[in-house]
C-alpha cells in the first residue's frame, strides 16, 4: 500500500527520523495558514501523488512570499500532473504539502528495501540523490552503495559509519547521518514496511541531514496490525477496478492487453499470462479469484474485467483443487448470465470433476469456447478476437 509523501513523513518523525517542517493543504487557503503557520520566508509548495517525478512535471515549487505560495498552491492544486510514473493520463492534484525552504548543500539518495535473492533487507545508499535511481543504478551502478542487513541483528553502527564513510561525509554530517540511517531502518522494520525511499536526503549548510522526501509503501499482508496505517489509504490515487477488486477479495491489476484473464491462484496467473502472450496476445489484467472461486467470487470478477473497454474477450482458467470443477463451471454460467457477456469467453477447467465441468459449460446454451489444455485455451482465445 502507498502513502503520500506528508502521510510518510508524519511516520518517520514518529521514529526520530528528521524532516522539514510541513503540513498539508487541501484548499489554497490553508496552503497560506500553512505557510504563516511554519513561519519563515521560504516555502516550497508540493502537489502530493502517488508518483515520482512531480518536480519535473511542475508539481513542486518555490515561493518567496506568502503570496507566492497562494499562487504557487493555486497552480498546482487541481492541475492534472503528468509524470514518468503517471504515465500520459496524469494524475488530479488534490492536496499540497506545504514545506519551510531549505539551505541545502549536498542531496543524496537513501533506501531501504527487501533484497529477495538473498532474503535480506539491504540500504542501498547514493551521492547522485534527487535523480531518478534506476536511471544511476542503469548508468552508473557503481555510485549506489548497499549493505545487507542481518533480520536478526539489524543496522549497525558500523554498517551505518560504512555508507556514511562511502557518501564522503565529514564532520557533524557524518555524525547526523549515522544517526539518520539507524532511525530509517528502525522505522522501516517498525512499520512492517515494504520500501523506505529517501530522495533526496539533503545536507544542510549547517550540517543537519534531513528526508526532503518520504517515500513509503507497506506490505498489504502485515496491515492487520498497523489499522491506523490502513486508514491513510488514499482511493482516489488508486486504480477504480483495483479499489473495486479489493472490495471483493479479488486480487486485481490491470495492464495493458485485450485478453481479460480469470484465475485462481498467483503462479497460475503468472503462466496464464505467459501463454497468452506465446501465442500472439496480450493479458489485460492479472486477476486472482482464489482457491475457493464461487458463483459470487467468478460474477464480480467478470464485472470488474468488463469495465475494461480495452478487453476484447476473455480467458478463465482455473484448476479445481480445493474447490470443484463442476461447482466453478456452474458459478460461471450463472454469472454470464447475470453480467450479459458481449465478448467471446474462453474456459479452461482442470482437476477434480473437469469432465463433468465441461458437460455444464456445453449445455449452458451459451456460447462459450471450451478449451482442454491451457496452450489450446490461449490459442483460441487469440484467435477469438482476431475473428
Amino acid at each position: 500500500m502507498k502513502i503520500h509523501e506528508y502521510q510518510g513523513k508524519e511516520i518517520l518523525k514518529k521514529y526520530n527520523v528528521p524532516v522539514p517542517r510541513g503540513q498539508v493543504a487541501f484548499t489554497v487557503d490553508e496552503a497560506v495558514k500553512a505557510a504563516e503557520k511554519i513561519g519563515g520566508s521560504v516555502w516550497v509548495v508540493k502537489a502530493q501523488i502517488h508518483a515520482g517525478g512531480r518536480g519535473k512535471g511542475g508539481g513542486v515549487k518555490l515561493a518567496q512570499s506568502l503570496e507566492e505560495v497562494r499562487e504557487r498552491a493555486a497552480e498546482i492544486l487541481g492541475m492534472r500532473l503528468i509524470t514518468h510514473q503517471t504515465g500520459p493520463e496524469g494524475r488530479i492534484v488534490r492536496r499540497l504539502l506545504i514545506e519551510q525552504g531549505m539551505n541545502i548543500a549536498r542531496e543524496m539518495y537513501v533506501g531501504i528495501t527487501l533484497d529477495r535473492t538473498n532474503s535480506q533487507n539491504v540500504v542501498m545508499a547514493s551521492t547522485e540523490g534527487g535523480v531518478e535511481i534506476e536511471k544511476v543504478a542503469a548508468e552508473t551502478p557503481e555510485k549506489i552503495l548497499k549493505e545487507a542487513v542481518d533480520p536478526i541483528v539489524g543496522l549497525t553502527q558500523f554498517q551505518a559509519r560504512k555508507l556514511c564513510f562511502g557518501l564522503g561525509l565529514t564532520g557533524d554530517a557524518f555524525k547526523n547521518a549515522v544517526k539518520f540511517f539507524l532511525a530509517l531502518y528502525k522505522a522501516y522494520e517498525a512499520t512492517d514496511a515494504s520500501l523506505a525511499e529517501i530522495n533526496p536526503l539533503v545536507i544542510t549548510q549547517e550540517g543537519h541531514v534531513l528526508a526532503l522526501d518520504a517515500k513509503i509503501n507497506f506490505d498489504d499482508n502485515a496491515l492487520e496490525r498497523h489499522p491506523d496505517y490502513a486508514e491513510m489509504r488514499d482511493l482516489e490515487e488508486e486504480d477504480p477496478l483495483e479499489v473495486e477488486a479489493s472490495a471483493s477479495n479479488l486480487n486485481y491489476i490491470k495492464l495493458d492487453g485485450n485478453v481479460g484473464c480469470m484465475v485462481n491462484g498467483a503462479g497460475l496467473a503468472m503462466a496464464t499470462m505467459d501463454i497468452i502472450k506465446l501465442a500472439g496476445g496480450m493479458p489485460a489484467n492479472f486477476l486472482d479469484v482464489g482457491g475457493g472461486a464461487n458463483a459470487t467470487t467468478v460474477e464480480a470478477g467478470f464485472r470488474i474485467i468488463l469495465k475494461d473497454p480495452s478487453v476484447k474477450a476473455v480467458l478463465i482458467n482455473i484448476f479445481g483443487g480445493i474447490v470443484r470443477c463442476d461447482r466453478v463451471a456452474t458459478g460461471v454460467v450463472e454469472a454470464a448470465k447475470n453480467v450479459d457477456v458481449q465478448i467471446p469467453i474462453v474456459i479452461r477447467l482442470a482437476g477434480t470433476n473437469a469432465d463433468l465441468a465441461a458437460d455444464i459449460l456445453n449445455n449452458s446454451g451459451l456460447k462459450f469456447l471450451v478449451a482442454g489444455t491451457l496452450k489450446e485455451a490461449a490459442e483460441k482465445v487469440t484467435s477469438a478476437i482476431a475473428a
